[in-house]
């Protein structure tokens, strides 16, 4: 989670950002970053900050709010952080993590819109948890990001106002009692798979094999998966490989029939058949938007 670049972090729009993409409105600022290896310090900020661990997987010692959290970054892993909360992190690879800076005041409008105090708000501080909802609304404002903002900003702070909402509903002192998802997959056994997802998509990954790993057969695999993630394995693979051929072509000039094969892709064709499915772009139109 490093990926707080600090100048990002404390709010110093003036100054360069270490990002990919970036961007704003008044309730929530939003970008794609990346740290390398080594020691990330953050001061805090006056909103609350979210981030989406995207990408590669990456061990991670994190340290924050007299808390110390040791563990594997994978792709759609979550953080919370608190207003005004610092840490550090000491990151083993490259970390890549889109970044939400989120109005306090937006949360706290949601509190009083569902009949709560909302001087009784406090945001819990969170470490590589998994919500499948605010992974959602995560990609949901890359998307846009990527865009260009096409969508404009009603759209931006509907999804703002989503995400708050999620937050102060499983993620605050105003939190309801949770009813876990019946038969869903446990949590560590659910990030092992999408570690081993994430760390395999450039070669051929058949249910069985995914399934293997989780030590279960295919059709109580795909069950639990589709439980707990909202989608079928097959469909979250694809969605990656994808996702994954896309920052790929938008960031360089390696030919789009070697990014293909490198993302688990027969040839350019499939690549983009996939791409426009997904989305709705061929390969030559995101690198040209890149």
């Amino acid at each position: 989670m490093g990926a707080f670049g600090r100048s990002y972090v404390q709010d110093r729009s003036s100054q360069p950002f270490p990002r990919e993409l970036i961007g704003a409105t008044e309730n929530l600022r939003l970008s794609l970053i990346s740290d390398e290896p080594g020691i990330v310090e953050y001061p805090g900020s006056a909103r609350v900050m979210i981030s989406l661990h995207v990408g590669p997987s990456v061990a991670v010692d994190c340290r924050r709010g007299g808390e110390r959290h040791r563990g594997t970054n994978i792709h759609g892993d979550l953080e919370i952080i608190p207003p005004h909360l610092g840490g550090v992190w000491e990151l083993k690879a490259r970390d890549t993590a889109l970044v939400i800076g989120l109005k306090l005041r937006v949360l706290e409008r949601v509190a009083e819109d569902s009949g709560s105090d909302p001087s009784r708000l406090r945001i819990y501080n969170r470490f590589q948890a998994r919500d499948p909802q605010i992974e959602h609304i995560g990609w949901a404002l890359r998307a846009e990001m990527e865009s260009g903002y096409a969508s404009g900003r009603a759209y931006m702070d509907g999804l703002a106002t989503g995400l708050a909402s999620r937050i102060v509903r499983n993620h605050s002192s105003l939190a309801r009692p949770s009813r876990a998802t019946k038969a869903a997959m446990p949590g560590r056994k659910l990030k092992v798979i999408l570690g081993y997802i994430e760390d395999n998509l450039g070669r051929d990954l058949g249910l069985e094999e995914i399934a293997g790993v989780a030590g279960l057969s295919v059709s109580h695999f795909k069950s639990l998966f589709r439980k707990s993630l909202g989608v079928p394995p097959h469909q979250y693979l694809i969605r990656r490989r994808v996702e994954r051929a896309a920052t790929q072509l938008r960031k360089g000039r390696t030919p789009i029939g070697q990014i293909a094969l490198e993302n688990g892709f027969c040839h350019q064709s499939h690549l983009a058949l996939h791409t426009r499915r997904v989305l709705g772009l061929t390969p030559q139109e995101l690198r040209e938007n890149g």
